[in-house]
């Protein structure tokens, strides 16, 4: 007796899009499906008042998108620049590649392989930003919004939220403590604590997104 193998219609459509859609057809349909998923940011910028998507909020994702539509994102990373190659995994000679800069960090108390984890995983989380045409529309809409309701928001807003999460902890402790001595009336003793972390500028705006109006008001008083 003949037995005769059903195919799936899951299956069928995946050979359907294999067989007649290019690579840029299949990106197109990836970022349709993508943007029909329902997904939680879970980044904040508490200064600006908006959350954003951490890498670890789309990728998983954006990886099943990617293979329900024969398609496969490998990151590459230069000297001087950054890549993401999109394959069309039924014609790996069909790609798609899109590009960055490289860059650098040097965050304090952070080893050279910490510094270079840092600037990978931000340009990771940029070139699928890129690839999905992912747009963060809440930091736009913190910063405006009807004339004498929104509030005034310095254009750093965004900087540093993508520092690693152990500086981002022990940025996160500073705060407390700087904010603590403020509270006790030693503001000039919290700027001291803030200067001897000889902290890069990204750092310093992450410090300053963790401080209240009033801490960051007493703190340029005792600056002069």
């Amino acid at each position: 007796m003949m037995r005769h193998k059903i195919k799936s219609s899951k299956t069928n459509m995946t050979q359907q899009i294999g067989n007649e859609m290019n690579v840029y057809q299949k990106l197109n349909a990836a970022r349709e499906s993508f943007h029909q998923t329902k997904l939680t940011k879970t980044g904040h910028n508490k200064f600006a008042g908006y959350k954003y998507f951490e890498l670890g909020d789309f990728l998983i994702p954006a990886l099943n998108i990617f293979a329900e539509h024969g398609l496969a994102g490998v990151i590459s990373f230069g000297k001087e620049e950054a890549s993401m190659t999109i394959i069309d995994v039924y014609k790996p000679e069909d790609r798609i590649v899109i590009t960055s800069p490289m860059s650098t960090a040097a965050l304090k108390g952070c080893h050279e392989v910490q510094n270079l984890g840092a600037v990978q995983t931000y340009l990771r989380r940029y070139l699928w930003v890129a690839a999905l045409e992912i747009v963060e529309h809440d930091a736009l809409d913190a910063t405006t919004g009807a004339k004498g309701t929104a509030p005034v928001i310095s254009p750093r807003g965004g900087i540093g939220d993508d520092l690693p999460a152990d500086v981002k902890e022990f940025l996160q402790d500073l705060a407390a403590s700087v904010t603590g001595l403020v509270e006790v009336g030693q503001a000039n003793d919290a700027l001291a604590m803030i200067d001897e972390q000889q902290l890069e500028a990204d750092q310093k705006v992450y410090l300053s997104n963790q401080l209240n109006s009033t801490v960051r008001a007493a703190l340029k008083k005792a600056k002069g």
